[in-house]
């Protein structure tokens, strides 16, 4: 089953609850080896994209996301902003003018997310960042490409998830973090967890 742009709008919608659901957990993560401020800066960020939203949901799905996109870069401070703003923004370039979103067209805009952090992070898999994340969530999302909509973000959920937990064992070598060296190992990069709870809230709202 295809996904419409109220369908996109509705996803958003549950992101943001989740968000604001999890907004002290990330803020505690972000404490432990950061600056206190991805869950707050991340719930402020949905939370317009929930307003905006309530204005206008645009005509397509990649209209939505690009909505999101250019929200969160005007909205959210920190790394977050620009990091997920610059992969709302290259996947809705992805989905173009289509009506609805089906299984290849999801797959394509998860690639070209994770390409989009990786170029503006300048991160990669092992840095103890979202990257570490999101490149098992889209090699999990391809490997159930014959399923529909739902089992391909709930792939990537449980791979994103798999990611999250693997930055608890790394040492940070991008962003704030990585001025803690030795000392971070042993707390998960909170943009990682944010990533996963993202994923899940995108499949919850596609079953």
């Amino acid at each position: 089953m295809a996904c419409t742009a109220e369908g996109v709008a509705a996803a958003l919608r549950a992101a943001a609850e989740v968000i604001a659901e999890h907004r002290t957990e990330l803020v505690d993560l972000d404490r432990a080896i950061g600056d206190a401020d991805h869950g707050e800066n991340l719930s402020r960020g949905f939370t317009a994209i929930v307003s905006a939203l309530e204005t206008a949901v645009p005509e397509t799905p990649a209209g939505v996301v690009k909505l999101a996109a250019t929200t969160l870069i005007s909205k959210v401070g920190g790394a977050a902003g620009p990091l997920y703003g610059t992969a709302f923004l290259r996947a809705s370039a992805k989905l173009g003018d289509a009506a609805e979103i089906d299984v290849p067209l999801l797959l394509d805009a998860l690639r070209a997310a994770l390409e989009g952090v990786r170029a503006r992070g300048k991160a990669a898999g092992g840095d103890a960042t979202m990257v570490d994340a999101l490149i098992p969530a889209v090699s999990a999302a391809e490997g159930v490409a014959d399923g529909t909509i739902a089992d391909v973000l709930t792939a990537a959920a449980d791979g994103a998830d798999r990611g999250a937990e693997s930055t608890v064992d790394l040492i940070p070598r991008k962003g704030r973090a990585s001025y803690l060296g030795e000392r971070a190992v042993g707390h998960m990069d909170p943009g990682a967890r944010s990533t996963a709870l993202l994923l899940r809230a995108f499949a919850e709202a596609a079953r």
